[in-house]
């Protein structure tokens, strides 16, 4: 789980944007609903598909993470926390769990995407199991193209591009969650050393999409899950902020 960010774009804040709460959860033995943080959601979706370790990378001075949630029991999880290095953007923050991650399937969601159905992880490793993918992507009908790395799909559900947040664009599917195995952990490992130099002279930063989309065109296997009756919201911005507030309050 990335948590190394800013959150500029919602800022300032009291806390660091993934503690920001959003709905309420029952606490049936001290009686009335508490508030729920927003990454939440998205640890009680990795727990119900099965994951038992989960690596948190944070940026130095984000202890208000580690101080919430300390070791995950409360989640039924172990929680890890490691400390981003190299501040090219998100993949190289996962990078940071390459040694404990490099044989191991996983699942990858952004802690400020609220999405639905509950299975959706359970959906993605299917469907990695059935098509022996390499990176399975959950993708969701979205209205504003700009704001999601949207995905061209062939008729298979297999991924034949991935657009980063285009100005403009016919395509109907964004992605918002991922899981994948060792070959694509390996390859992301081995593509950030050899692209870092470039992004380090030019300021520029990665996307996660932008990694996949590399894979693709060195021949790794990517599927998709199509959830036609779920739902997705960024809630980094202050406009989806306030709908995600109203819907869950």
């Amino acid at each position: 789980m990335p948590a190394a960010g800013h959150g500029s774009r919602l800022s300032p804040l009291p806390c660091s944007k993934e503690l920001f709460p959003i709905g309420f959860e029952e606490y049936p033995e001290q009686g009335d609903p508490h508030p729920k943080v927003v990454s939440q959601y998205l640890l009680e979706h990795m727990q119900r598909a099965g994951a038992r370790q989960v690596y948190v990378i944070l940026r130095k001075g984000k202890w208000d993470i580690p101080n919430y949630y300390g070791d995950g029991s409360q989640l039924h999880l172990q929680l890890a926390y490691l400390i981003m290095r190299r501040p090219f953007g998100c993949p190289f923050s996962l990078d940071q769990a390459y040694p404990f991650v490099r044989r191991q399937r996983v699942v990858f969601g952004f802690p400020d995407i609220l999405f639905s159905p509950e299975d959706a992880f359970e959906r993605l490793l299917q469907r990695q199991q059935e098509t022996e993918a390499d990176v399975v992507l959950g993708c969701f009908r979205v209205a504003y193209p700009h704001k999601w790395d949207m995905v061209e799909l062939r008729e298979n559900g297999e991924v034949k591009t991935i657009l980063r947040k285009p100005a403009q664009s016919a395509l109907t599917y964004g992605w918002a969650l991922a899981c994948w195995g060792p070959r694509f952990t390996e390859f992301m490992h081995g593509h950030l050393q050899q692209v870092e130099g470039q992004l380090g002279a030019s300021g520029a930063e990665l996307s996660v999409g932008e990694v996949v989309q590399a894979a693709i065109r060195q021949g790794l296997r990517v599927q998709s899950t199509c959830f036609e009756n779920g739902s997705c919201l960024d809630v980094g911005t202050p406009e989806d902020l306030r709908k995600a507030i109203r819907t869950l309050s």
